[in-house]
């Protein structure tokens, strides 16, 4: 089932749910009934594919794609071959702009060409993080990710070395304790970096974001936070990457209930890591790190911080070309174009390349005439494009000038400094 099919169901129920009824305020009481039982059927019997894939779909078509992903995401861990599911799962991402989006849609695209030799790959364009994405995190590693050496580098000091050479780690009493935190504007691989560590470290990946945490219902976000840790420990070798840590972990003085409980019970969790769990590798990320408690950056927790930034002229290139490769295209100059896309994150670049594709198909059907994309294609598709992090930017420059303490945005700053933004 192609993307605009399944969009066009997810549009067709969403109206015959909410616009075309005489009573639109009972039949939203029955959807929201619905949506709710599916989420206790699938509370008691978790393996239940069929009710999480039926639930995906109604989350989508009432407006909430962001937890329709998380859903979808789970499936495909069980059926990562199955294409409806994955455009499925595009569509979500798609509609709450997730920077992934394009991954997912390429992963289908790969395996639905049998004759492409490449089947079961996928191009991704995450700022540096830039290469193909085997089936899982397993088999990827950070040789796989194009640019961002400097985030390589320190991945490598703080985790890489010391796991794969104990002997080196002895020598210098270089320990595992704590955590690293990935910060950076939104669409630049902080995710993708992650699943490459994991593969780098031979490491099951993990991935824990707030939907999959935060509950209603008194003491149920702690339990199954300690439960994610707990399967994290026995499955070890393992990567327990904590995505979006700034809504799991905001500052308690901004958060009432059981967000500040669920706070503490993240801090209990980081300290047993510390405390002596060999093989359980913590990572988070989040594009606001000035909203994350700072008892989580406390030393043994997760102490260091990296900066993932957009790419470099060179990286988008790279990018760009990874986002044509399938594609028809004619006397493309990237690195001329790659020149005038300052501070487009990657999925800014995968966005780019649809709305050329789009040009050329407008003019295929206006003229009849198949043309593979031009130049002046990308570069009008690009003049349409505003880069998804100039408002993070924005709130960066504040956070240099008045916030920044104790060196812990250091990277940052010079970045700023370097491209001139302070």
């Amino acid at each position: 089932m192609s993307l605009g099919r399944t969009r066009s169901r997810l549009q067709e129920r969403r109206c015959c749910g909410r616009y075309e009824s005489h009573a639109p305020s009972v039949l939203l009481v029955t959807a929201q009934a619905v949506i709710d039982a599916l989420r206790a059927a699938l509370a008691a019997s978790p393996d239940d594919d069929a009710i999480r894939r039926h639930l995906a779909d109604l989350l989508v078509a009432d407006g909430y794609a962001e937890d329709a992903l998380v859903l979808y995401e789970e499936s495909l861990r069980s059926h990562p071959d199955d294409a409806e599911l994955s455009q499925a799962a595009a569509l979500a991402a798609r509609l709450c702009g997730r920077s992934d989006a394009a991954e997912l849609h390429d992963r289908v695209a790969a395996r639905s060409n049998e004759a492409d030799p490449g089947a079961g790959f996928a191009i991704t364009g995450a700022g540096g993080g830039i290469g193909t994405e085997r089936d899982g995190a397993q088999g990827l590693t950070l040789e796989d990710v194009g640019g961002l050496d400097h985030v390589k580098a320190k991945l490598t000091a703080a985790f890489l070395g010391p796991a794969t050479d104990p002997g080196l780690s002895a020598y210098y009493g270089k320990s595992l304790r704590g955590g690293l935190m990935l910060y950076g504007p939104p669409g630049c691989g902080k995710t993708y970096i992650a699943r490459a560590l994991a593969g780098e470290l031979g490491a099951r990946f993990h991935p824990v974001g707030v939907n999959d945490v935060l509950d209603m219902w008194l003491g149920e976000s702690e339990r199954k936070l300690h439960e994610m840790f707990e399967a994290a420990r026995d499955d070890r070798p393992a990567m327990l990457f904590l995505d979006e840590v700034d809504a799991l972990g905001r500052k308690r003085s901004q958060i009432q209930g059981a967000g500040r409980t669920a706070v503490s019970q993240l801090l209990v969790e980081l300290d047993g890591v510390s405390a002596g769990n060999e093989g359980l590798f913590v990572l988070a990320a989040t594009n606001h790190p000035w909203d994350v408690d700072t008892a989580l950056r406390r030393p043994g927790r997760l102490d260091r911080m990296v900066f993932v930034p957009p790419p470099n002229a060179t990286d988008r290139a790279q990018i760009l070309a990874l986002h044509l490769r399938e594609r028809p295209t004619r006397n493309l100059d990237l690195v001329t174009l790659s020149a005038t896309l300052d501070r487009f994150s990657g999925a800014d670049l995968a966005q780019l390349c649809e709305g050329a594709a789009e040009l050329a198909i407008e003019h295929a059907i206006r003229t009849g005439d198949r043309r593979p994309i031009s130049q002046d294609q990308l570069v009008k598709a690009s003049h349409g494009i505003k880069p998804s992090t100039i408002p993070w930017f924005e709130v960066a420059q504040n956070v240099a000038r008045f916030a920044a303490q104790g060196g812990e945005y250091d990277e940052m700053l010079a970045y700023l400094r370097r491209e001139g933004m302070l």
